[in-house]
């Protein structure tokens, strides 16, 4: 989204974008890096040297880098890396639109309201950012370190941009922020984020809300109520639980035990009925102990979450396990404790998706591909999630992305569904 709002601009300064075209050419490329842990890194240094290399073959005029790893690297960046024209931080945007406006005496930036965006992803769905930061202070997250503290968006800005990606043609909504549960704590001490959603919803055009990055503690549960109201509050959230066992919980600064924990989700299914959980673990953190992975995979056989997703441990500079904890379980291990976790996933959610199977449900058409058109359920976000696979030749009418479509599920494997359009 920081890299669309940008783009946006841009063009009201009259230059032309384009979002990591297959054959990248052009005058200048701004590259939008994440450093939150070791993969992410390694992949945007890489993407660096590779427009670096392109700029030394005269391909390319100038090269800038924004976001997360210039943010926190910068100084290391400009020495390691000098073949970059500039670096600017995670939330230079207006620098940078500036610095490319310099490059050429054209147009006037800011011509369009901030929370316009040239969106990257297909027409009908969207990312929707509603704060930034984190307060939390987990012992292995570096985010509060490269964002700062947590920061709500005003409620009506976020109104005014769900209006404009609506008159845009987006009918889906994926709702992130780094805490998603914090929300409004920082503008008017209270949870914000049911109200927020509530009044999303009601939203004409609106026709699909999902919620990311929500966290345990201090869970705003008037949000349940909210979706359990709104047909188009999609019934699914992403919590990020990390791990199980009190000993972890604890060395992590999680704030919550195991107790607390299994409640919440037990509350959350109960007032959701058929809500779909997606979580995330955390393998291989300093002080897990064979013990405590043992009790991590009998807790995922016995929670059964509908998605989940798991790393192994990155020691993040600055983090309070970097600088409290020694990093001693040994790469092998936290791999292997990794693939295990994700075999005992990939054996639930098999047969979760095999539930599915002659069930009647409602689908968004992302794409057409080969002989299939490609979406998803409410239960799917864009990208991370299980995809609905509909034989072409099995239309009634011409579908198109975008189309909200009803499906019977014929067939289901680990991660995707085969439908018929019904």
């Amino acid at each position: 989204m920081d890299t669309e709002r940008v783009m946006r601009q841009l063009e009201a300064a009259g230059w032309t974008c384009m979002h990591d075209p297959e054959q990248p050419s052009g005058e200048i490329a701004v590259i939008n890096t994440c450093g939150f842990i070791g993969d992410a890194k390694e992949e945007s240094i890489n993407t660096i040297l590779q427009f670096a290399e392109r700029k030394k073959q005269k391909k390319l005029n100038r090269l800038y880098v924004m976001g997360c790893l210039s943010e926190r690297y910068r100084a290391e960046l400009e020495e390691e890396l000098p073949e970059v024209d500039a670096y600017f931080g995670k939330f230079d945007f207006q620098a940078i639109i500036e610095q490319v406006k310099s490059d050429a005496s054209q147009g006037n930036p800011r011509l369009y309201p901030w929370y316009e965006r040239t969106l990257t992803t297909p027409k009908h769905y969207a990312y929707l950012k509603i704060s930034e930061g984190c307060n939390r202070m987990c012992s292995y997250c570096a985010i509060p370190l490269i964002t700062g503290r947590h920061t709500s968006r005003p409620k009506q800005e976020i109104i005014q941009e769900v209006q404009w990606l609506v008159s845009q043609g987006v009918k889906e909504l994926n709702v992130i922020a780094q805490d998603l549960s914090s929300y409004g704590l920082d503008l008017e001490h209270r949870h914000m984020l049911p109200e927020l959603v509530d009044e999303i919803a009601q939203i004409p055009g609106v026709e699909w809300i999902r919620l990311h990055y929500a966290y345990p503690t201090d869970f705003p549960e008037e949000l349940l109520d909210v979706m359990a109201k709104h047909r188009n509050v999609c019934k699914y959230l992403d919590i990020a639980l990390q791990h199980c066992t009190d000993h972890m919980l604890s060395v992590m600064r999680r704030h919550i035990t195991r107790e607390e924990q299994d409640a919440l989700i037990r509350k959350i299914r109960e007032r959701v009925p058929g809500i779909c959980i997606r979580t995330t673990l955390l393998v291989g953190h300093p002080g897990e102990t064979a013990e405590d992975f043992e009790e991590l995979k009998a807790w995922v056989r016995e929670m059964r979450f509908d998605r989940m997703g798991a790393f192994a441990y990155s020691d993040e500079e600055g983090t309070y396990a970097n600088r409290h904890y020694k990093d001693d379980i040994p790469d092998e291990v936290k791999q292997k404790r990794l693939e295990e976790l994700m075999a005992i996933q990939q054996e639930i959610s098999g047969e979760l998706m095999q539930q599915k199977v002659g069930q009647r449900l409602r689908v968004v058409i992302d794409r057409e591909e080969g002989d299939y058109y490609v979406g998803r359920t409410e239960q799917d976000s864009p990208e991370v999630d299980c995809e609905v696979l509909i034989p072409v030749e099995s239309r009634k009418s011409k579908v198109k992305s975008g189309d909200f479509v009803e499906v019977e599920i014929v067939r289901a494997e680990e991660f995707d569904l085969y439908a018929i359009l019904c």
